[in-house]
C-alpha cells in the first residue's frame, strides 16, 4: 500500500495548489492568503523547461501577500530521491520576516511516482521550529537522512512523522526535546527493510511523557514490530493521560492485543485505533469488548491476513517503501 493522495486539508485549511508559470498567478486571482494551506511543488523528475522549486518559491512570495499566509505544504523537489530538503528548509527559514504568521509547515508531500516513502531525502528539519516560534504544526514525509538534534519550542502543538523506516537516532533525538504544549506526536516507525531499527528502549522517553506535559494523542504507526511497541505501550506513564491511542498501519497480531489487555487499564480513552492488523476474529472482539462498554472507540477495522509462501507467514505495514 502507498499513500494515495496530495494532502487536501492542512491544518484545518483547504490546500490550494500555487499555480505554475502561466497559470494565472496573478494576485488578484489567487484565494485570501490566510484562508488556505499552500501547497508549493516542483516536478521531482524535471525536464530543463520546469521551474524548480528554488524558483518557485521566490515567485510565490513575490506574487502572495505572506503575511498573511498560515500554512505551507511543501511538496516535491528536483530528484528529491537523490538531493535532501536542505535547501528548502533554509529558503524557508531565510524567508522567516516575510512570514510572520506562518503556524504550519508540511515538507514532502509527495506519492510513489513522485518518489517513494523511503527515497525522499530529508534534513535537519529543527531549523525551522528555531526560525518560527509561532510554529503550531510540523509534519514530515520520508526519513531517509531524516535529522532532529534536541530542542524546546513552547508552542509547538503536533508533531508528523511519516516514514517507510524511522531511524532509532531520530526517535531518540524527538523524545529528548521539549515541547510543553505537544498535544499529537505521530511517528510511522516501519520496516527495517528501510531504515527502522528502533527498540522499545528508544521509545522510553517518549513512554514517560515528561517532557510532553501537554500530550491527549500518541501515534506509534506502521511499525513492522507492532507487538513489541504494544507492549512497550501498555503500561507506559504517557499513557494514562493520553486521550487517543493509535498504533494503526503496522503488524499488530494477538500478541500485541493481549500485552495491551494485560496492561494498565485503557477505559480512559477516547479513542484506541489498531486499525490494519493481523488480529484474530476473536481477539479483536475481546479488546472491543473489554473497552467499547466504557465509551472508548476501538477501530479494529481492515482485517489483514497473512500471505504464505514456502511455509512462512508475512505480513506488511500499511506504508512501505
Amino acid at each position: 500500500m502507498t499513500i494515495g493522495n496530495y494532502l487536501r486539508v492542512f491544518h484545518d485549511l483547504p490546500v490550494f495548489e500555487f499555480p505554475a508559470p502561466g497559470g494565472e498567478a496573478q494576485a488578484a486571482s489567487l484565494p485570501d492568503p490566510a484562508s488556505v494551506a499552500w501547497r508549493l511543488s516542483a516536478p521531482t523528475y524535471s525536464e530543463p523547461e520546469d521551474e524548480e522549486w528554488e524558483q518557485l518559491f521566490p515567485r510565490f512570495l513575490d506574487t502572495v501577500d505572506t503575511t498573511k499566509v498560515r500554512a505551507v505544504v511543501v511538496g516535491g523537489w528536483d530528484e528529491a530521491y537523490e538531493n535532501s530538503s536542505a535547501a528548502i528548509v533554509e529558503a524557508l527559514v531565510a524567508a522567516k520576516d516575510r512570514l510572520p504568521a506562518l503556524e504550519a509547515v508540511f515538507l514532502g508531500d509527495m506519492l510513489s511516482e513522485d518518489c517513494e516513502i523511503s527515497w525522499i531525502i530529508q534534513s535537519d528539519v529543527t531549523p525551522l521550529l528555531a526560525a518560527y516560534p509561532g510554529l503550531r504544526t510540523l509534519a514530515v514525509r520520508g526519513a531517509s537522512g531524516l535529522a532532529f538534534p534536541p530542542l524546546r519550542h513552547e508552542g509547538l502543538r503536533r508533531l508528523v512523522v511519516q516514514s517507510g523506516g524511522l531511524p532509532a537516532a531520530v526517535v531518540r533525538d524527538i523524545g529528548a526535546c521539549d515541547f510543553p504544549a505537544l498535544e499529537h506526536l505521530e511517528l510511522w516507525l516501519g520496516r527495517q527493510d528501510y531504515g527502522n531499527d528502533c527498540t522499545p528502549a528508544d521509545l522510553e522517553p517518549i513512554l514517560a511523557g515528561t517532557r510532553l506535559p501537554a500530550l491527549r494523542y500518541l501515534g506509534l504507526r506502521n511499525s513492522e514490530t507492532q507487538d513489541d511497541v504494544a507492549a512497550a505501550v501498555a503500561n507506559a506513564p504517557v499513557v494514562a493521560r493520553v486521550e487517543e491511542l493509535d498504533l494503526s498501519m503496522g503488524e499488530l497480531t494477538d500478541k500485541g492485543a493481549e500485552a495491551l489487555l494485560a496492561g494498565q487499564p485503557l477505559t480512559h480513552l477516547r479513542r484506541l485505533d489498531l486499525s490494519h492488523h493481523y488480529l484474530s476474529e476473536e481477539t479483536a472482539e475481546r479488546v472491543a469488548d473489554a473497552l467499547a462498554p466504557h465509551g472508548v472507540d476501538v477501530d479494529v477495522s481492515d482485517r489483514q491476513v497473512p500471505d504464505e509462501y514456502d511455509g512462512r507467514l508475512y505480513r506488511y505495514t500499511a506504508v512501505g517503501e
